[in-house]
């Protein structure tokens, strides 16, 4: 077809490099560190028979109907509930929009903030997903570069007073693909600078409930209140596959987010919502987070393990206190996609890091997933990377 039938909007937006790498990672005998996978162990796929079973003989015509565009009423005020009792902060069941997945809700933050040319503060390195969808609304980008505790506070304050800055958007918990998390004082510090500022705050949180070191920390909306939107996501907690996640947004916010998924969908899946609370109030969801947590663990200092023993001094990574993601930083003739065509030669996979890069950079680092190799496959592949990488360094120094 000619390619002037379709609108400007697809020609800016790129498919997802990590998802043309998971086709390359099929093959059984490369270990992958590159999708962004929860461990599958884990899906309770067993209880999730028993709650579609007693749901669809209870209420199968029910269930199988249209339902309403905000979502499950007794799931909207579940997640509610649980921001309160972990969190501390108050959440109205009205201010709950159940999504397909959170990244239905980053696709309908930007429908609803975003219009073409305006500017989009982002991570520097930022979530690859985050990018994709905003940029069906032809914003330009400006990447913030994230620190050791979190983001930079006197480069947002400068990005935040430029012309036609309408939104930040940060992952503050264990970040995609950084690893790193918000300091105390930075998540205060945001707030700061933001409020008032015009600068719309999108705080995505699916990593929060996966912490396995040190305390958890108080959301940027804490802090900043309703001035903020919140997103998370079911997808690590429970399982991906039922594709729920959330938007929490104040009431004039709300309005305009319901109104962008009519148009979108409808309602999300109103059967996977009502087997999701079956399952949430048949089983103890934290014993179940407790399992995943401890499992994370033990497979992230399985890696770090292997970092410290295998790879050069002049390898650089972060050691994150939860989630499912450690950051690469290699020496500066170490260009990262040269290194995955090697690294797939060696039968492992990861992803280089220039895509996480709105603004170019990142040539020399790269991300990689704990969360979905057992602790002899991160053993194997980490040695393999391991190859790979000194290979590059002694053909880059001539030995």
């Amino acid at each position: 077809m000619d390619g002037r039938v379709f609108a400007l909007r697809t020609r800016a937006v790129r498919r997802s490099f990590i998802r043309e790498i998971l086709k390359v990672t099929e093959e059984p005998e490369i270990i992958s560190f590159a999708g962004g996978l929860p461990q599958p162990d884990f899906f309770p796929s067993e209880e999730f028979a028993l709650a579609a079973a007693k749901v669809l003989r209870a209420h199968g015509r029910q269930v199988l109907q249209y339902s309403t565009t905000e979502g499950y009423p007794p799931l909207r005020e579940w997640v509610a509930k649980r921001y309160r009792a972990r969190q501390g902060i108050e959440v109205d069941p009205s201010e709950i929009l159940i999504t397909n997945g959170s990244q239905q809700a980053l696709d309908l933050v930007g429908k609803v903030f975003v219009d073409k040319g305006d500017l989009v503060l982002i991570e520097r390195p930022g979530y690859l997903g985050a990018i994709q969808a905003f940029s069906m609304f032809e914003p330009e980008f400006r990447a913030v570069p994230l620190l050791a505790d979190g983001i930079d506070l006197a480069a947002l304050r400068e990005a935040a007073r430029l012309p036609r800055a309408k939104l930040f958007y940060a992952v503050p918990n264990f970040g995609n693909p950084s690893g790193i998390t918000y300091a105390k004082e930075k998540r205060a510090g945001v707030a700061e600078v933001l409020k008032g500022s015009g600068v719309v705050t999108v705080e995505d949180d699916p990593y929060g409930e996966l912490r396995f070191i040190g305390t958890e920390l108080p959301p940027i909306r804490s802090f900043l209140g309703g001035e903020s939107v919140l997103l998370g996501s079911f997808s690590k907690i429970v399982a991906p596959g039922i594709r729920l996640g959330w938007v929490c947004a104040q009431a004039d916010v709300m309005e305009h987010l319901v109104t962008a998924k009519q148009g979108t969908d409808l309602h999300s899946g109103y059967l996977s919502q009502r087997i999701l609370f079956q399952y949430l109030s048949d089983n103890d969801l934290d014993a179940h987070i407790g399992r995943i947590r401890a499992a994370y663990r033990a497979q992230r200092d399985k890696m770090v393990e292997m970092l410290r023993a295998h790879f050069p001094p002049e390898v650089s990574f972060t050691e994150p206190e939860g989630g499912m993601f450690l950051w690469l930083t290699f020496p500066p003739e170490v260009d990262a996609t040269e290194l995955f065509e090697a690294g797939i030669r060696e039968r492992v996979a990861f992803v280089p890091g220039a895509s996480f890069y709105v603004d170019g950079g990142g040539g020399n680092t790269a991300r990689l997933n704990f969360s979905n190799s057992d602790l002899d496959r991160i053993e194997t592949g980490m040695e393999r990377l391991a190859r790979a990488v000194r290979r590059i360094l002694d053909r880059r120094s001539g030995a």
